[in-house]
């Protein structure tokens, strides 16, 4: 394992989970739990002390490149939690000179009101959730904020910190392409060096899957969805904003260093209830995952010294599958030679054929792998075809 993080080093990064949320969106279906009453700051900063402490043992003599507040709304915690837990990651590992850390916020007024008090507490990058330009459409993804609110935040933001992002989500209910289009045009115009434009997609176990199953919401179809994709590569190009990753579009050298340790299968710690990680261990890769229930992960880690309750050593075969998920989502696509030196075994030749005859992936000049402009709306399809 010492051979791969030496010929490839994608990085480490620390991954904070902040369960809290002011309410559920009805698309959401991360960890996220609404508390009405305060929540105990102190004893949460304590616990992710605990957790911090019990990776850097795991893990050790780590440099910290990047750090990724998300949750849940981390812009909920006080800037002065977020001190802390910096401090208490900066006493475990060492920090690089120029780490990143990045904090999910809503943009809210009163979450505005805090980000001269993120920055001053340490976090120089902040990805602001705005989803909609459209007050409307704004209400039915649950959102608590106005547009007004949301073009206010983001003109505070680019004033406070030094690198900005911002969230918009498509393929909503009704949106055509045109709507899209103009919206989208608005939204860049303002563009800070980073944007993630998500297609809507319709999860599991949220109220939005049960609206579409009892007929009180509909979806684009698989064309709309489509023509929605293309407006979004041909808008965000003319803006100088080209994709990066199947999502997320950055001017040179901005994009977010701490996704592109997931995406380059770099090795991270992620602490707090609820978070992923994947640490690179004498014994292998563990891919560990901890308590989701905020009060129950608490119980955990002030009882057991951590609230890991997933804590896995991966098989090559795993390993490949997850470096070709994750890699593949890249413009820049990955290297086959480092699949090999992960599960002994080469990429199909004749998959790979096939997938360039059909235009899905090509090769670059660095001999790379990667997937096409074409191959990209189908890129589950063609992750599944090389991993077979």
């Amino acid at each position: 394992m010492a051979t791969i993080r030496n010929a490839f080093d994608p990085g480490f990064g620390v991954y904070v989970h902040w369960p809290f949320c002011l309410s559920k969106c009805p698309y959401c279906d991360f960890n996220s739990h609404v508390r009405r009453g305060d929540v105990d700051e102190d004893r949460f900063v304590e616990a992710f002390a605990a957790e911090i402490a019990h990776r850097a043992k795991l893990a050790p003599g780590r440099e910290v490149r990047s750090v990724f507040f998300g949750g849940g709304t981390p812009s909920l915690m006080s800037p002065s939690t977020v001190e802390a837990i910096l401090d208490e990651i900066a006493k475990r590992w060492n920090m690089a000179k120029d780490v990143e850390v990045t904090l999910e916020a809503n943009p809210t007024s009163v979450e505005a009101s805090r980000f001269k008090g993120f920055r001053i507490a340490g976090v120089n990058r902040v990805s602001l959730g705005l989803q909609a330009l459209n007050d409307i459409d704004l209400k039915a993804l649950g959102r608590q904020h106005t547009v007004a609110e949301s073009l206010m935040a983001l003109d505070i933001a680019t004033n406070v910190f030094e690198r900005v992002s911002f969230d918009l989500i498509y393929g909503r209910a009704g949106q055509t392409a045109a709507a899209w289009r103009k919206e989208l045009d608005l939204a860049l115009a303002r563009a800070p060096e980073h944007v993630s434009l998500y297609q809507l997609t319709i999860e599991p176990d949220t109220l939005f899957e049960r609206m579409v199953n009892t007929g009180k919401m509909t979806i684009p179809d698989t064309d709309t969805q489509r023509a929605l994709w293309d407006v979004t590569q041909e808008i965000t190009a003319r803006h100088n904003l080209p994709s990066y990753e199947v999502s997320n579009h950055a001017r040179p050298g901005a994009e977010c260093r701490h996704n592109l340790v997931y995406w380059r299968y770099g090795e991270y710690a992620g602490v707090g209830p609820g978070a992923h990680g994947r640490i690179i261990t004498t014994r292998g890769r563990r891919a560990q995952a901890t308590e989701k229930h905020p009060e129950m992960w608490l119980t955990c880690v002030e009882t057991e010294g951590h609230g890991l309750v997933e804590d896995e050593l991966l098989n090559s075969e795993q390993e490949g599958d997850e470096f070709l998920l994750m890699g593949l989502r890249l413009r820049e696509g990955i290297d086959p030679q480092r699949y090999f030196l992960l599960t002994g075994k080469k990429l199909s030749q004749s998959r790979i054929s096939e997938l360039i005859g059909d235009g899905l992936v090509e090769i670059t000049r660095e001999n790379r792998l990667r997937v096409s402009s074409e191959g990209f709306p189908v890129l589950d399809a063609v992750v599944a075809d090389l991993a077979a």
